[in-house]
């Protein structure tokens, strides 16, 4: 299992208010795989953004579905560094109206 195939699985993870996945977003910062388990440090856009527990139910779900190797997913939401929209990929800017 390589972390390649994770990055693939989190990009099918929608925020449900905006319609673009997470990984465009850019809220995800890393992915460490350990012996079966796959530990996602990830952001939110504003610590009081209500999707957090969303989040840290869908996102080992989708994980362990579609990594079949998959044993188990954390989630740890992280503040440092601070989410930006500058963060984004193009795509996301653009299907956001972002795009100048």
């Amino acid at each position: 299992m390589d972390t390649q195939r994770i990055w693939t699985a989190l990009k099918s993870v929608l925020d449900p208010e905006l319609g673009v996945n997470i990984v465009d977003l850019g809220l995800v910062y890393d992915v460490k795989i350990d012996h079966g388990h796959v530990d996602v440090r990830m952001t939110m856009t504003t610590p009081a953004c209500p999707l957090s527990s969303y989040f840290q139910h869908v996102i080992p779900r989708v994980v362990s579905e579609q990594v079949e190797e998959v044993g188990s997913v954390s989630v740890r939401l992280v503040w440092d560094p601070p989410w930006r929209p500058e963060m984004m990929s193009d795509e996301a800017k653009k299907a956001l109206g972002w795009w100048r």
